[in-house]
């Protein structure tokens, strides 16, 4: 057994029992991991809750945070490499169920615009994990994709990526799924603002599954077109006006598929064997991370509706953890 223990948030799925043989596992609410209880543990496993910080670690003797998220702006990455600790996310893993909420969405507002995918063009702005598969699986649908991804295109080439002024001078939705960056030449903070609204003269639908800050939420209150919005600013205190207005309002939860947590915890635990040469075998999904070979909006609308967990959101607005913490996972469409 190791020396000290393990701290791992009570809400990461598919986890209990795998690390005990091995080590001293304590499970912890995410407002219970504080600076007494990490004292003493050598590693800890959180979600996007826990800011992992020098406030939280300083003094500690972690060496190790696993965080079953396609994100890490939770955790400070310098005072981490400063200090020694490793840091392992699961980039990727809830992509094809994000990509899942983002289509269904879409083709419920196709359904209230009495509109058809060949009559709009859609902008995919960050062309990942997550966007790489929204834009395969609208293009099927019948859609006309722009994508835009300036490192990618800065990377490989600008063929295949569109700037940003041509998604604001010709789509119809623009569908982000970007990390939070705060500096630098593509920062991504508050990239959806007042300008960028008032030059996306023909955009009548923004969705936002990337964070919430991407998105400044006056922009969005004073602008003309419906939104779609899983992440939002200062979660889960979220602007009451704003879950009003919103067509499409989840308690951030696009990702949340019983394939996606599998991988995340799978990914998490495979960093875990690297880092203390265990040989754990993580639960493994049969779905693959690439999303469905092929899709229809029919199918996508039919694996899974966001309406349900809108009026979820929108009867109980003060309830946003609860429902997100206790939310029923749901099955990515596979095509199969």
């Amino acid at each position: 057994m190791l020396t000290g223990k393990i701290i791992i948030e009570n809400h990461i799925p598919f986890i209990k029992g795998l690390l005990e043989p091995l080590a001293q596992v304590e499970y912890l609410p995410a407002d219970g991991i504080t600076p007494a209880a990490v004292n003493d543990a050598c590693a800890l496993l959180v979600r996007t809750r826990t800011r992992c910080d020098a406030q939280l670690l300083s003094g500690s003797r972690v060496q190790f945070i696993g965080s079953p998220t396609i994100g890490t702006d939770h955790i400070d990455l310098d005072y981490c490499v400063a200090t020694g600790i490793e840091v392992a996310s699961a980039p990727g893993c809830n992509a094809p169920a994000v990509a899942q909420w983002t289509l269904a969405s879409i083709a419920l507002w196709l359904e209230k615009e009495q509109m058809k995918p060949d009559e709009v063009t859609l902008g995919v702005v960050g062309v990942g994990h997550v966007g790489s598969i929204v834009a395969r699986w609208a293009e099927q649908c019948g859609m006309k994709v722009l994508r835009n991804d300036p490192p990618r295109a800065l990377a490989e080439g600008n063929d295949g990526f569109a700037h940003l002024e041509q998604l604001q001078e010709r789509c119809h939705i623009i569908t982000f799924h970007t990390p939070l960056t705060l500096e630098g030449d593509h920062a991504t903070w508050h990239l959806c603002d007042e300008q960028f609204l008032s030059n996306a003269r023909h955009c009548r639908l923004v969705l936002n599954a990337a964070r919430g800050a991407v998105c400044d939420t006056q922009a969005l209150l004073h602008w003309h077109g419906d939104l779609a919005l899983d992440c939002w600013e200062n979660e889960p205190n979220i602007h009451p006006a704003l879950l009003s207005k919103a067509f499409i309002a989840t308690p951030h939860i696009a990702g949340y598929s019983i394939e996606g947590k599998m991988r995340g915890t799978g990914l998490v635990i495979e960093a875990l064997n690297r880092h203390f040469g265990w040989a754990i075998e993580p639960q493994h999904p049969q779905a693959p991370a690439t999303g469905a070979e092929t899709v229809t909006l029919h199918d996508i609308l039919n694996s899974y509706n966001p309406l349900t967990d809108t009026e979820r959101l929108k009867d109980n607005a003060a309830d946003f953890e609860a429902l997100r913490n206790h939310y029923a996972l749901r099955h990515e469409f596979t095509g199969l």
